[in-house]
């Protein structure tokens, strides 16, 4: 038996390098599940494996993506069988355990979750650690206490995969969102997911010039960091909260004290990649129920293998829109 996949190397000047080949199964990497992987995707990480390694790759040659989804082929684990749709997401795959831009991949049973009856291979990977992610961001919020009652709610990138589907998920629970985007074109495409209003980045571009800034927004779902979660963090309500996921922007922001010791501000650490399998099935519970798939669906386009090293800088420079989806067949 053999796979489809692209093969990534890392030359010596640390430039990556991927050819799609074909290889014998006994090339994958240990695991008590095998999966026919329908779908994969491109996430901002994926965009770093794919152009640098990122310092996420240890060992070449590799295969990177880290999601995918499809039909369980095999498993030595009791929680699997043959014919079971599953999803992965994190858990170092495409980093230091090869992923999901191939046409079969060996996982640990314990990183897999069955999907919802409602959410197909290709949607799952539509949703991807995006989406997941942003779910994760939503339910921060929702355990702190807020409601639509509150206020509005700041979606920084919200153009983005993360972002794009926090606008949407948030939108449907009935969130007056605030969607925050570089890209003042893609405004009535945040509005069809559900934005009440575009915010142009330029209003959060400079590091505020106060530590407390007018109250604004109930809570901030941040996907950049740097300067444009400071002015955010300034402008939060009494009592409110922001989810932070991403780093785009930097991992250091010029941030104060002040909004946690004099507004009681709570900021939520998300992390995708090792967390514990029950909340991880929660999310994915929820993104069948609480997530609008037909606007999920305009977040989408399709690519195959042979565009990924195409696509990588793009993503790392902002340029994607929303989801690609990655048929991993193509």
């Amino acid at each position: 038996m053999s796979l489809r996949a692209l093969v990534l190397s890392q030359g010596v000047d640390r430039k990556v390098s991927g050819a799609i080949e074909t290889l014998p199964v006994d090339r994958l990497p240990a695991g008590d599940v095998t999966v026919a992987v329908d779908y994969s995707t491109l996430n901002y990480k994926d965009g770093l494996v794919l152009t640098s390694g990122g310092g996420l790759v240890k060992t070449w040659p590799h295969v990177g993506g880290i999601d995918f989804s499809g039909a369980v082929e095999a498993s030595d684990n009791p929680a699997f069988r043959p014919g079971d749709k599953v999803v992965l997401n994190g858990w170092r795959v495409g980093e230091l355990h090869w992923g999901g831009y191939a046409t079969k991949a060996r996982v640990k049973g314990d990183w897999l979750v069955k999907l919802p009856a409602s959410v197909s291979t290709r949607r799952a990977m539509a949703i991807g650690t995006a989406g997941y992610t942003s779910m994760l961001c939503v339910m921060a919020l929702e355990r702190h206490g807020i409601k639509p009652s509150a206020g509005g709610i700041l979606v920084t990138g919200a153009a983005g995969g993360v972002g794009s589907v926090a606008v949407a998920i948030l939108a449907k629970l009935g969130f007056t969102v605030v969607a925050a985007t570089g890209r003042p074109q893609e405004g009535d495409y945040l509005k069809a997911l559900g934005a009440a209003m575009i915010m142009d980045r330029k209003e959060l571009s400079e590091a505020p010039d106060r530590p407390l800034l007018s109250e604004r927004f109930a809570g901030v779902v941040d996907t950049v960091s740097g300067v444009m979660f400071a002015r955010a963090l300034a402008q939060v309500k009494y009592g409110g909260a922001a989810a932070v996921c991403g780093l785009a922007g930097g991992a250091s922001f010029p941030g104060s004290i002040l909004p946690f010791i004099l507004r009681g501000v709570s900021v939520y650490g998300i992390d995708s990649v090792m967390l514990p399998k029950a909340p991880r099935e929660e999310a994915w519970r929820r993104l069948g129920i609480d997530l609008p798939l037909d606007k999920l669906d305009s977040t989408v386009s399709e690519a195959g293998l042979s565009d990924l090293m195409t696509l990588a800088p793009k993503i790392l420079k902002g340029e994607i829109r929303g989801r690609v989806v990655v048929d991993v067949s193509r």
